[in-house]
């Protein structure tokens, strides 16, 4: 019984080393994403006046507005861009946090194999959050905007409110910049051997028809943002298939290659 104790306490040290690694790394990502978020509370006006600047190219020179029906709706609006911002510009020290605490369990392959990935996700989100930001949106506005005039003697005017404009930005930032982390998690799959390029590629009619419902979707109704959307996933999707077989080739001229040193070598008496 003795023996069975001290194999437990044993196996405890170790786990609670690593609970508390974790509660340290973690307190570390909160304490920066505080002081993102206290820094970009600061110049929240400014941050939202950038999220703001597509609105205000697709409307008429000298015309348009936010409004707000509620008076705490602003104040609101700003602690939100304050936390949005805030994750982005924190996201570096949490990545890397996250990775300091993963990459110890990791062999020296495993790392080589893991670390362009990290390394991929936000550039691929920044793509597809300036795809958003730069082409989508200035495209959608105009068009929205384009159903301005009278009905039945009547003016129709936009006022859209700065609570509800701020959550379609976050959802055409959010959608896009997610969507393009299609490459990442196509090559995590293979690379764990979930999925291979051959099953992908025999499944490529069923992920098109996928792509397209998730970009109607995710998108607000308008065929613009849908296709905009769709045709870069559809892309990556083949770029992932290609980097898939490259893969694929280097893997098997190193198998070859092995096994032809394997067979030249002497056999020792």
């Amino acid at each position: 019984m003795a023996i069975k104790i001290r194999d437990i306490d044993e196996t405890q040290a170790p786990l609670l080393d690593h609970l508390i690694e974790l509660r340290s790394r973690l307190m570390r990502c909160v304490l920066a994403l505080v002081v993102a978020f206290a820094g970009c509370f600061v110049y929240a006006n400014e941050i939202l006046g950038f999220l703001v600047r597509p609105l205000t190219e697709a409307f008429p020179p000298g015309t348009g507005q936010l409004i707000f029906t509620q008076l705490y709706e602003v104040f609101f609006v700003e602690l939100k861009v304050a936390l949005f911002a805030g994750f982005f510009v924190s996201f570096p020290i949490i990545a890397n946090q996250l990775w300091a605490f993963v990459a110890p369990g990791l062999y020296v392959k495993e790392k080589k194999a893991f670390l362009p990935f990290l390394i991929a996700t936000p550039v691929l989100f920044t793509a597809g959050a300036s795809l958003a930001y730069f082409v989508v949106m200035p495209t959608a506005f105009k068009f929205f905007l384009g159903y301005e005039g009278s009905a039945g003697g009547l003016k129709i005017e936009a006022l859209p409110s700065a609570g509800e404009y701020l959550a379609l930005v976050m959802q055409f930032i959010l959608a896009f910049g997610i969507s393009f982390l299609l490459p990442v998690l196509l090559l995590l799959l293979n690379r764990a051997g979930i999925v291979s390029r051959s099953q992908l590629v025999g499944a490529r009619r069923y992920i098109i028809v996928l792509v397209l419902i998730v970009s109607a979707v995710v998108t607000p109704p308008d065929p613009g943002s849908q296709l905009i959307l769709a045709v870069p996933l559809l892309l990556l999707f083949e770029g992932s298939l290609g980097i898939m077989w490259l893969g694929e080739r280097r893997d098997r001229k190193a198998v070859e290659a092995e096994s032809a040193e394997t067979t030249e070598k002497p056999n020792t008496p």
